[in-house]
């Protein structure tokens, strides 16, 4: 590992700052869960790290009580799990937390380092991706909003420019029921070999609007956008969920990898797309908003 420089800075102003100064040659750390090992194993060798624990905007439970809901950058993936606020309002997004790693890993990684890294098995891009999440993103010229379908570039690209930060997200009011289904090797620890997440909403037994997501099955976590276009006014029937999830598996673009081949992968979506849009279809209507069942 080569040698770099250390900051803690305790002011966003000054954070952005050091990102001016150094450029792409500073990288932030929170957790450090994806950025140290990456160190370790050559991939990379910044210049500069800059902590980001100690920078107040970027801190802070999720408590919000208004919507939209604002999830700050340096949220934990153990306080996804545990925040009652979360768990009432988008248990969905809690699951999916507690399907990744360990309870170790989970109260050092962050919401922002599992986003910016931009891995395309991230577990919360799909979940925040189906809900509508939009990421708002700090620089020197200011902040802007970037609905997070237009946040992810590429494996391990991101619209953050070297002198910006993510904030954290605002999550619209949820409406309806959402769901996140993992297919991994093991419940926890292992990354999604396939990921899809489903928020719908129904009114008079029709669908209103869906929204479904798809992660490790494209460059990017994707929108299966020709799936929700074949439930638009329908009602959840078996065939209507059938032709949905096939054509969420065409909309995928997989790769052969060491975890799974592509075949392999782009079969799952469509089994896990069915049993998503089943159990969104069987929520009970006093469940509450965004119920699992």
């Amino acid at each position: 590992m080569r040698p770099f420089e250390y900051f803690a800075p305790e002011s966003l102003a000054d954070t952005l700052q050091i990102f001016s100064d150094f450029g792409p040659e500073a990288r932030p750390i929170a957790g450090g869960t994806d950025l140290v090992l990456q160190m370790r194993m050559g991939e990379l060798a910044p210049r500069a790290l800059v902590n980001l624990t100690r920078v107040a905007e970027l801190r802070g439970s999720p408590t919000s009580d208004g919507f939209p809901y604002f999830l700050s950058a340096l949220t934990t993936l153990q306080k996804l799990c545990q925040s009652e606020s979360i768990r009432m309002r988008f248990p969905a997004l809690a699951e999916a937390a507690a399907t990744m790693a360990s309870g170790q890993v989970r109260n050092l990684a962050t919401v922002g380092g599992n986003l910016c890294n931009a891995a395309p098995s991230a577990d919360l891009a799909a979940i925040l991706l189906a809900l509508g999440a939009i990421a708002r993103v700090v620089g020197p010229r200011g902040e802007r909003r970037i609905p997070l379908e237009g946040f992810f570039l590429g494996p391990g690209r991101t619209v953050l420019a070297s002198d910006e930060l993510l904030l954290g997200l605002e999550i619209p009011d949820p409406v309806g029921h959402s769901v996140y289904l993992k297919h991994s090797l093991r419940a926890c620890m292992d990354i999604a070999i396939v990921g899809v997440a489903v928020s719908l909403h129904r009114v008079d037994g029709r669908c209103a609007s869906a929204s479904i997501a798809m992660g490790a099955v494209a460059p990017t976590p994707i929108r299966a956008s020709a799936a929700e276009a074949e439930l638009a006014g329908e009602r959840l029937t078996p065939d209507r969920i059938e032709r949905a999830a096939r054509a969420a598996a065409a909309e995928s673009r997989p790769i052969d990898d060491m975890r799974a081949s592509a075949w392999y992968r782009r079969r799952m979506v469509e089994v896990l797309t069915r049993r998503a849009l089943t159990s969104v279809a069987e929520a009970e209507p006093g469940s509450g908003p965004n119920g699992l069942h």
